[in-house]
C-alpha cells in the first residue's frame, strides 16, 4: 500500500533543510519515495491529512514489560507491540520481566519470533544471572548472538560485587551492554516509598536515597576497574545525576535512565494510598524531579522511559502495603514528556542513543525505508480510561492534564494508528 502524508511538520533538528518545515510524503512499499512542498495521490495510495500532523524519526522506550510467557493475562507481546505502536514507538526494548525468565538463548529465539511481524520493533533483554538468583552468570553470549541487547536482572541489585565485575570484564569480549539496578537492599530494608516527610506522616516504611546512590556508587568504582559498557536504569533522586555526571566527565561507557512518572510525580500524591502510585523506584520528592528534569536537559541522563509494567486488577486492588509495584505508561509516555519538556526537546529524547541498543536511526529522507512516528504535540487532553489501550489498566495517570498524543507508526512496511 502506497501513503501519502499531507502537509506534515517533519521534526528532526539533524536536517536542518526539513526541520519543522511542512511537506508531504509519499512512501511506496515502506520506502519513502519523495518529499515535497505538494504531492498529488495517484492510484491506489491511502491518503492522511490529520488535524497538526507532525512526524518524526520512530520512538524508542527502552524499559517496557510485557507479560508473555508466563502472564499473558496481563499483556501479551502481540497486544503490548500493537499498543506501542498506537502510542508511537516504532521500537522498544523489552524487559526481562516474565515467568520463566529469559536467560537462554533459545528463551531470546522465542521473544524474538513472537514478535514477528508487528510494526513495532522487540528488542530482548536477558537476565544477566541464571534465573534472576543473582549467583551464576547466564548465557551473556549465547544470548547476544541470538538477538540480546542487554543483561538485566529486572528490578532486582546485584548484590555480589565481584559478580558485577566479573560481568562487566566478560561482556567486554563481545560488546555486551550490561545493566545494574540501582538499590542497595540492605539500606532499603523493607521500606515501600520514599523516606521523608511523606512516609513518616503516612505511617510507611521508607527507602531513603541513599540505598539508590551507595548502589550507584560502587557500580562505578567497579566500572572504573573493569572498563566495559552499563547501564542504570530508572534514576530516582538528585544526587543520582550529580553521580553520573561526574562518571561520564571521568569518560567511563555509563548511561542511564529516568521513569516518566519520576519527572511528573512526588511522594505527595500518596496522601491517599493509591496503589497505582506504588512503583519502584519510589516516587521521590519536587526536589529530586527538578534535578532529573535537569539532568534529561543537560544530557546526563540518556532515555526517558515508561517503565512499562502491565498487572492484574487483583494485584492493585488491595492494601498499599500489599500491592505489586508497577504502572502501565506507553500511552502517556509523550503526553506527559511533552508537557514538562516541549516538542523539540521530547522528540530528541525519544528518538537519540538507539545505537547503544544496535538500533539503526533510519534518516527522514527519500530512498529511505520508513520508519517514523507520527503525532499532535499540542492536542490538550485529561488522560482516561479510554486513552489505555494496554489490557492492563493500572496507570497512575489516569486523570492527569498531558499535551500531545501519537497518532500511530509508519514502520517495517506497516501502517499502525489508532481509531
Amino acid at each position: 500500500m502506497n501513503i501519502l502524508l499531507k502537509s506534515a511538520t517533519i521534526v528532526d533538528a539533524s536536517n536542518k533543510n526539513l526541520h519543522l518545515k511542512k511537506r508531504d510524503i509519499l512512501i511506496k512499499s515502506g520506502v519513502i519515495e519523495k518529499i515535497a512542498a505538494k504531492i498529488e495521490a495517484s492510484g491506489n495510495t491511502k491518503v492522511i491529512n490529520y488535524k497538526n500532523l507532525h512526524i518524526s524519526h520512530g520512538w524508542l522506550d527502552t524499559g517496557v514489560s510485557f507479560g508473555e510467557p508466563g502472564y499473558e493475562e496481563r499483556e501479551t507481546i502481540a497486544k503490548g507491540l500493537n499498543v506501542a505502536s498506537k502510542s508511537g514507538f516504532t521500537d522498544i526494548v523489552l524487559n526481562p520481566n516474565s515467568h520463566p525468565v529469559p536467560d537462554s538463548s533459545s528463551d531470546i529465539i522465542f521473544l524474538k519470533n513472537a514478535a514477528q511481524g508487528q510494526s513495532t520493533s522487540l528488542y530482548p533483554i536477558g537476565m544477566l544471572t541464571t534465573k534472576g538468583e543473582g549467583i551464576d552468570l547466564a548465557e551473556l553470549y549465547d544470548m547476544k548472538n541470538s538477538g540480546a541487547v542487554g543483561f538485566y536482572d529486572f528490578k532486582s541489585a546485584i548484590t555480589n560485587s565481584n559478580l558485577l565485575k566479573i560481568a562487566l570484564l566478560y561482556a567486554q569480549n563481545f560488546g555486551g551492554l550490561v545493566h545494574s539496578y540501582p538499590l542497595d537492599h540492605g539500606i532499603a530494608g523493607k521500606g515501600i516509598i520514599n523516606e521523608g516527610e511523606t512516609s513518616t506522616k503516612l505511617g510507611l516504611k521508607g527507602i531513603p536515597a541513599l540505598a539508590e546512590e551507595l548502589q550507584i556508587v560502587r557500580d562505578l568504582f567497579i566500572l572504573e576497574y573493569t572498563g566495559g559498557a552499563l547501564h542504570i536504569p530508572t534514576l530516582s533522586t538528585a544526587n543520582s545525576v550529580n553521580l553520573i555526571r561526574e562518571a561520564k566527565k571521568k569518560g567511563l561507557d555509563v548511561s542511564c535512565s529516568v521513569a516518566i512518572h519520576n519527572l511528573w510525580f512526588s511522594d505527595e500524591v500518596l496522601d491517599e494510598f493509591g496503589s497505582n502510585y506504588k512503583v519502584m523506584p519510589p516516587l521521590r520528592t519536587k526536589t529530586d524531579a527538578k534535578a532529573l528534569i535537569k539532568g534529561l536537559k543537560d544530557g546526563v541522563i540518556d532515555y526517558v522511559t515508561s517503565d512499562h509494567i502491565p498487572l492484574n486488577i487483583e494485584l492493585k486492588n488491595v492494601e498499599f502495603d500489599n500491592a505489586e509495584n508497577g504502572t502501565i505508561g506507553l500511552e502517556s509516555l509523550f503526553g506527559a514528556l511533552n508537557q514538562l519538556l516541549g516538542i523539540e526537546k521530547s522528540i530528541e529524547l525519544l528518538t537519540k542513543n538507539k545505537e547503544r541498543y544496535g538500533i539503526s536511526t533510519s534518516k527522514i529522507t527519500e530512498g529511505e525505508k520508513a520508519c517514523i512516528t507520527l503525532f499532535n504535540p499540542d492536542i490538550e487532553y485529561e488522560f482516561a480510561k479510554e486513552n489505555i489501550l494496554s489490557t492492563s489498566k493500572n496507570s497512575m495517570f489516569l486523570g492527569e492534564k498531558l499535551k500531545g498524543k501519537a497518532y500511530g507508526v509508519i514502520a517495517n512496511g506497516k501502517f499502525e494508528i489508532q481509531q
